[in-house]
C-alpha cells in the first residue's frame, strides 16, 4: 500500500492526480466507473469479514474444558516493572474495592510481584465476614515481630547459634522464638496446618518459618511484607527433617514417655493422625508451659488442629478477642495467607473468563472418592445427581422433549466439577447437552484437569491443585465430598458453608444424599479425645466448650461454629 506524507500542497494534489490516473485506467480496461468499482471492494470486504468471524468462532471452541486454554496462555505470567497489559490476564470490568479485605491484609508490597493479593477482589464478593479490630492489630504485631526475627536478621542469627550450643542452653537466653512448619501429606492438608501453624504462632508470640524443601515459593506469594516466612536452606538441621517421627530422641512425647525433663533449644511436635497419648500432651495447659522456654520447635501434621487450640484455656480468652464468630478462624487465616503466585493466578483468572465469568449462577462440585472399587462409579454419580437435584443447585432435564431454542432471556448456570477421574464431569456434561431442563436453563458443565491419581509434592499437580480449590471458592455454591481437605480448603477460602456428599459405603446411596455443613470451618479429623486434668483419654471433646462441636461428615472429628448459627 502507498503511504502518502502531508508534507506540502504539492504532493497532495500530486497523489489526488495518481489516483484519478489509476480510476480511470480501471474504468477503461474493465467497463467500470469509480462508483462500481467502490460497491465491488466493499462486498469483497464484507465476504472477507464473515469468514474471519467464523474461522475464530470455531477455532476457540472450548475441548472438554481443560486447561489447554489456561496453560498455553497464561500458565507463565512474569511481572514486570511497567504496568501488566490488560492482555495478560484478563480482568472482570467491576468497580475496584478496599484491595486490604477491611484491613486484614497489610499494604506495601509491590503489586505486580503478586497480582493475586489485591485483584482477587476483582472476582470475588470480598470478605463474607468482618474481621475484628483486634485480629487486625494482632496481625500487625505479627509482622513486626516477623520482620524483627525473620530469616538473616541478627536476632535470627543469635538464635540459630542456640542450636549449635546443643545441651549448653540455658533458659531465657533467645529473644526471639519460633515454630517451624514441617511439610507433609497432600496440599490440601499442607494448607490447613499451615493454618494451623500460623495460628499458634500468634497465640504464643512465635515467629512462624515454613519448610523451604516443598513447592511453597512456586504456589503462594510471601505473606509478610520485606521479610520472608521460608526457612533459610542453610538451617542447621534441616537434612533431619524427613527423619522426624515419634521416636526422634528430641520429640516431646519420646521425652515425656522417658521421663526426659531437660531443655534444649529445639524440639520437635508429632501432631500426626497417628500420635499417641504422650504426643498429644502438647494440648494440655502444664506442658504449654513447659513449651514456652524452647525457642525451636518443629511441627509436623497432616490435621488441621485448630478445634483443639480452642480446647487449652490458657489460649481461651486471646482467642475470643481474635475471633469474636468462632467458625471464621480459616476464612480469615487462610485469605490473609494464601496468595496464588502469578503462574497459578493466570491458570485461575484465564479459565475464569473463559469459562464461569459469563455465568448468572456459578456451581462448584468437588469429587473426592477414597473407595475405588470398579462398580462405585454408578452409586457416586447417582449420589451427585440426586443431592444436587434435591437441594436445587441444578434442575432436572426431561427426556422426553426435544431441545428447543429459545428467543428470550435464559438463566445460564456453569457448573465446576473438580475431580482426579474425567467420568462423573462426562456423564453430567452430556445429561445437559443432549437433554433440555424443565425449567428452561442453560446448563454447562467443565472439569478443568483429570489427574486420575494425587500426585503429592509434583509441582505441575500442586499448581492445577492449588488453582482448582481457588475456583472452588469463587462458585455461588459449592458441593464437597465427606472428609476431604480439598474441598475444606475450598469452603473456607470462599466462605460458603458447602453441602457435603456423604461418604460413599457398602454399594449403597445414603439416604439422604447430602447434608449442608454448619460452619465453614474444615474439620479436624483426629482430635486428641484426652483429658489433661484427669490425665486419661476422653471421648467427649465435642461438648468441651460450646463452639467445638463434632463433624458431620466424620463423626468423631471436631469443628468449630459459631452459636449463633448464621455462619
Amino acid at each position: 500500500m502507498k503511504r502518502f506524507k502531508k508534507t506540502s500542497n504539492d504532493q497532495l494534489v500530486s497523489s489526488d492526480r495518481e489516483s484519478s490516473v489509476v480510476l480511470k485506467i480501471a474504468e477503461s480496461k474493465w467497463g467500470l466507473n469509480p462508483m462500481t468499482l467502490m460497491a465491488f471492494f466493499v462486498v469483497c470486504l464484507m465476504v472477507l469479514t464473515l469468514v474471519l468471524s467464523v474461522a475464530i468462532v470455531f477455532g476457540n471452541l472450548p475441548s472438554d474444558c481443560l486447561w489447554t486454554l489456561a496453560e498455553a496462555r497464561f500458565f507463565d505470567v512474569k511481572p514486570s516493572k511497567a504496568t501488566v497489559s490488560e492482555d495478560d490476564i484478563p480482568r472482570p470490568v467491576i468497580v475496584q474495592k478496599d484491595k486490604l479485605l477491611g484491613g486484614l491484609l497489610p499494604s506495601g508490597f509491590d503489586e505486580t510481584s503478586c497480582l493475586s493479593r489485591y485483584e482477587s477482589l476483582l472476582y470475588i464478593k470480598g470478605l463474607r465476614h468482618k474481621p475484628s479490630s483486634y485480629l487486625i492489630s494482632r496481625l500487625r504485631r505479627y509482622e513486626a515481630l516477623h520482620k524483627q526475627c525473620g530469616p538473616y536478621t541478627e536476632l535470627y542469627n543469635k538464635t540459630v547459634d542456640l542450636i549449635k550450643s546443643g545441651d549448653q542452653y540455658s533458659t531465657g537466653s533467645s529473644v526471639c522464638n519460633y515454630v517451624i512448619w514441617v511439610s507433609f501429606s497432600g496440599l490440601g492438608n499442607r494448607i490447613l496446618t499451615l493454618t494451623s501453624a500460623f495460628l499458634y504462632a500468634l497465640l504464643t508470640n512465635r515467629v512462624l518459618l515454613v519448610d523451604p524443601r516443598v513447592n511453597l515459593p512456586d504456589l503462594f506469594c510471601e505473606p509478610f511484607p520485606q521479610v520472608s516466612w521460608l526457612l533459610p536452606s542453610d538451617f542447621p538441621i534441616l537434612d533431619q527433617f524427613s527423619t522426624f517421627n515419634q521416636k526422634s530422641p528430641l520429640s516431646y512425647g519420646y521425652m515425656v514417655r522417658n521421663n526426659k525433663s531437660r531443655i534444649h533449644p529445639f524440639m520437635y511436635l508429632h501432631l500426626n493422625h497417628d500420635y499417641d497419648a504422650q504426643d498429644k500432651l502438647f494440648f494440655c495447659d502444664t506442658d504449654q508451659t513447659f513449651l514456652k522456654k524452647i525457642p525451636w520447635l518443629f511441627v509436623k501434621s497432616n490435621n488441621y488442629y485448630v478445634p483443639a487450640l480452642f480446647l487449652i484455656p490458657s489460649f481461651e480468652q486471646e482467642l475470643n478477642n481474635l475471633f469474636p464468630e468462632k467458625g471464621t478462624v480459616f476464612h480469615f487465616l487462610g485469605r490473609y495467607l494464601f496468595h496464588p503466585t502469578n503462574s497459578v493466578w493466570g491458570l485461575i483468572t484465564g479459565y475464569y473468563q473463559a469459562y464461569l465469568a459469563n455465568a448468572d449462577e456459578k456451581l462448584g462440585i468437588q469429587i473426592r472418592v477414597f473407595d475405588l472399587g470398579v462398580g462405585n462409579f454408578k452409586y457416586v454419580l447417582d449420589q451427585i445427581l440426586a443431592c444436587t437435584t434435591k437441594e436445587n443447585l441444578l434442575p432436572r432435564v426431561n427426556l422426553n422433549e426435544p431441545i428447543v431454542n429459545s428467543s428470550g432471556k435464559t438463566k445460564t448456570i456453569s457448573v465446576l466439577m473438580t475431580s482426579l477421574s474425567p467420568r462423573y464431569f462426562e456423564e453430567i456434561r452430556n445429561m445437559y447437552w443432549e437433554n433440555p431442563t424443565v425449567t428452561g436453563e442453560i446448563v454447562s458443565v467443565c472439569q478443568p484437569s483429570h489427574e486420575e491419581h494425587q500426585q503429592t509434592e509434583k509441582l505441575m499437580h500442586d499448581r492445577k491443585a492449588w488453582a482448582e480449590m481457588y475456583l472452588l471458592s469463587l462458585t455461588d455454591k459449592l458441593v464437597t465430598s465427606a472428609w476431604s481437605t480439598f474441598g475444606y480448603v475450598a469452603q473456607g477460602l470462599g466462605g460458603l458453608k458447602p453441602w457435603i456428599l456423604y461418604k460413599f459405603e457398602n454399594g449403597t446411596v445414603h439416604n439422604p444424599p447430602c447434608f449442608r455443613d454448619m460452619s465453614l470451618e474444615p474439620c479436624y479429623h483426629s482430635p486428641p479425645n484426652y483429658d489433661c486434668k484427669k490425665k486419661t483419654g476422653s471421648y467427649n471433646t465435642g461438648n468441651a466448650v460450646p463452639h467445638v462441636r463434632h463433624c458431620k461428615d466424620m463423626s468423631w472429628g471436631l469443628k468449630l461454629f459459631d452459636q449463633n448459627g448464621e455462619l
